[in-house]
């Protein structure tokens, strides 16, 4: 156990980063690159395809819904367990599907099982993270999520690889393979003591503080709003490009002109969360709106050259929201409570996941274009927008502090115990 004051700043927390980074990749790189699979589902246990889609959506929803107990575990006994014991379940819940015989067997291996293992690796990872910066908290955060797009670039091609050479079966060992590697990145989280650690309480008391927080369940809201709409592109521009009378090919291709652009921004919006004075939540609403605003004009842009713009645009604000939103949490509920605090914002905005790509294909059967479902979608992320205007000095030009002033006030009337100097590091 590290002791410290306040988040180092640096020192471990790189490797921290560095396990977030392999993490994000092993978790959403392989969610995102699972729909290789999907054509080898159908035609093995020959079963529509709506059915064969459920095996990632359970494993989407377990993950998201299954954060508050990733959280509370690690509260009560530390990131490491929590994330070791989420890579032999994931790694487990493949093994077991390369031995499936029937889709249900799938549903419970990789939706329940993996998904499970899934649900104790991401949100306690990000939220150890949290912990050790303070000053370079966004920066460490888009770091950390560019895992995520350079995962997708290399996952897709290797599986299909896997595929060719090894069918379906031995595909699913070697992803069992490659997701133990999520027991490594849990060795790398060493837990960090800080000084407001004993005001804050266990898992329970920190749950039953947080729905009472207004600006914590006003955030969440805007993460429910914001996420209603932010996946749409990725589900349904290939779809609105085919209206458009673009080829397959191409129309693929734009997407991986947005995964591009979305590493860029992440990176980007990284340094600015740090360099730019004032609370997180101001440089979070100029994302949301720029993000909000592209998916608008969606319908608007017929011509190649403007789709392009848009997408690389789209790319890019999408992307940059991802790391500050994660890094606004710890200066709402502070750094002692951002377990829990993170569990609970992650399964509230699933719904909003969940629901947006249905809502936009509805849209589009209804009025036989997708012009509806971009401006909806658009809607959506300035209404969220519109709620973390609300948020507590969002209009204040000072540094912000990464634990609210409630939390600062009894820190200083707690009396923490110090170490002795050696042991600050280890």
């Amino acid at each position: 156990m590290a002791y410290r004051a306040e988040p180092p700043d640096g020192g471990w927390g790189w490797m921290v980063v560095l396990s977030a980074f392999f993490q994000s990749a092993l978790v959403f790189g392989v969610l995102r690159s699972f729909g290789v699979f999907f054509v080898e589902f159908v035609a093995a246990f020959e079963e529509p395809a709506a059915r064969v889609s459920w095996i990632a959506s359970i494993g989407i929803a377990v993950q998201q819904f299954g954060s508050p107990v990733g959280s509370a575990l690690s509260t009560k006994f530390g990131p490491r367990p929590a994330v070791m014991t989420g890579g032999i379940l994931t790694a487990m819940g493949m093994l077991l599907a390369s031995f499936a015989t029937s889709l249900t067997h799938l549903y419970l291996s990789i939706g329940l099982l993996s998904g499970s293992g899934w649900a104790l690796t991401f949100t306690p990872t990000l939220a150890c993270l949290s912990r050790y910066f303070s000053r370079r908290r966004s920066l460490a955060m888009g770091l950390a999520l560019t895992g995520v797009g350079l995962s997708s670039f290399a996952f897709a091609p290797l599986f299909q690889w896997l595929l060719n050479h090894y069918a379906w079966r031995g595909a699913l060992l070697l992803v069992s393979a490659f997701s133990l590697h999520l027991v490594a990145c849990g060795a790398l989280l060493r837990p960090l003591s800080l000084a407001e650690d004993p005001v804050v309480g266990g898992p329970g008391a920190q749950i039953t503080s947080l729905l009472r927080h207004g600006p914590f369940l006003r955030y969440t809201i805007a993460l429910t709003l914001i996420t209603t709409g932010y996946f749409i592109p990725y589900v349904h521009l290939v779809a609105h490009l085919r209206d458009l009378g673009w080829d397959p090919l191409p129309a693929a291709f734009l997407l991986s002109v947005a995964a591009i652009s979305d590493l860029v921004g992440r990176v980007a919006s990284g340094w600015l969360g740090d360099a730019v004075p004032g609370p997180v939540a101001r440089l979070l609403m100029l994302w949301t709106t720029l993000t909000g605003v592209i998916l608008a004009l969606y319908p608007v842009a017929e011509a190649p050259t403007g789709l392009v713009a848009l997408t690389m645009a789209y790319g890019f604000t999408s992307g940059a929201l991802t790391p500050v939103a994660f890094s606004v949490l710890p200066e709402l509920v502070g750094t002692g409570k951002i377990y829990c605090g993170l569990g609970l914002v992650q399964m509230v905005e699933s719904i909003g996941g969940l629901l947006g790509a249905p809502l936009s294909g509805y849209l589009r059967d209804v009025t036989g274009n997708y012009t509806a479902s971009f401006v909806v979608a658009g809607a959506f992320l300035l209404a969220g927008s519109g709620v973390l205007i609300t948020l507590p000095h969002f209009f204040c030009f000072s540094a912000p502090t990464s634990k609210p002033q409630d939390l600062v006030t009894e820190a200083l009337d707690t009396k923490v115990p110090l170490p002795e100097e050696g042991l600050g590091e280890d």
